[in-house]
């Protein structure tokens, strides 16, 4: 980088206060207007971005009252990715957040199996007014639905509008509301799943029920519908897994209708009764859809809902069941 560009960097000086004596750097800096994440943090104090009175220090220093900390803040830089002209149901969208209706089928973030066709490709098209996130100019993903799990899902545009978002959802603030088709006739009306869950011990793309190593996850259920062999179900997670609530399902005896990776299999193939085949037919992957979602406004600090409506594979499965009974 040329000098004058180092120049034009955004500066920032901070005096630590009396309350602040003794905790690390990283971790002081991580709660401040910076709005930058610990390992950003970590990140530019080793390359020297940022000093402790003036001296080159470590992401673990222990602060004093009055010291000050200072430091640059790089300009967003160019993601390596390609905006695509994908298509997006565009749910809401301001300059902090854009909000939208996830087609099943779309993978969220670009991975070594899906560089292009993404979420992220679409969005990097789409919006002519990104700030950048991290240092980077790409739109903040805060959240993530399963490639073929469709509905609703906010986006943000900038750091302030990404850390916020990011805190509400560590902080279980965000209403998140999902409705799936499972197998089997669910006895109770209602009920609460809380069962940890970590990676499975066998097989690298799965999660499982981990009772000594997994993470807190927390699923509330309940029935909306029963077609006799199937179940329409309103699903609360209060917690955000990966797999939560495919796992959960599956440990209480009830998968998501279609879910190649927990689900049964080749179900709808051997049904005796040929009605409830073609009505399985209607539908070509998980049977789940995040229907509403809750949070803060990060500008406004208002509360926001919003809704994504049945896309229509969900639809006319439930339409037929329903012809059934």
């Amino acid at each position: 980088m040329l000098p004058s560009e180092k120049m034009n960097e955004p500066s920032f000086t901070i005096s630590v206060p009396p309350k602040d004596h003794g905790r690390r750097i990283d971790q002081f800096l991580a709660e401040t207007d910076l709005h930058l994440s610990r390992s950003q943090i970590k990140h530019m104090i080793e390359e020297k971005h940022i000093l402790l009175n003036q001296r080159v220090t470590k992401p673990s220093a222990r602060l004093k009252s009055g010291d000050t900390i200072s430091g640059t803040l790089p300009h967003s830089k160019p993601l390596m990715l390609t905006p695509e002209p994908i298509p997006l149901a565009v749910l809401y969208e301001d300059p902090s957040i854009i909000v939208i209706d996830k087609p099943p089928g779309m993978v969220v973030h670009p991975a070594p199996g899906n560089p292009s066709g993404t979420l992220v490709n679409a969005l990097l098209h789409h919006c002519k007014d990104l700030s950048g996130i991290h240092g980077t100019l790409r739109p903040g993903i805060v959240h993530r639905l399963d490639k073929e799990t469709s509905g609703v899902m906010v986006v943000a545009k900038n750091d302030e509008a990404y850390h916020h978002l990011v805190k509400q959802f560590k902080n279980r603030k965000v209403e998140k509301l999902y409705l799936a088709i499972v197998y089997g006739n669910v006895k109770r009306d209602e009920g609460l799943i809380d069962a940890p869950i970590g990676r499975h011990p066998d097989q690298r793309k799965k999660m499982s029920i981990q009772k000594t190593k997994g993470r807190i996850a927390l699923t509330h259920w309940k029935v909306l519908e029963r077609f006799g062999a199937f179940t329409l179900l309103e699903i609360h997670p209060q917690t955000g897994r990966t797999h939560q609530i495919r796992v959960h399902l599956t440990s209480m005896g009830h998968p998501l209708l279609k879910d190649p990776l927990y689900g049964k299999r080749g179900k709808s193939q051997t049904m005796d009764d040929p009605r409830l085949r073609e009505c399985l037919g209607r539908i070509h992957r998980q049977a789940l859809h995040a229907k509403r979602l809750g949070f803060d406004h990060p500008r406004t600090k208002e509360k926001v809902l919003f809704h994504a409506p049945l896309p229509q594979d969900m639809k006319e499965t439930l339409d037929c069941l329903r012809s059934l009974i």
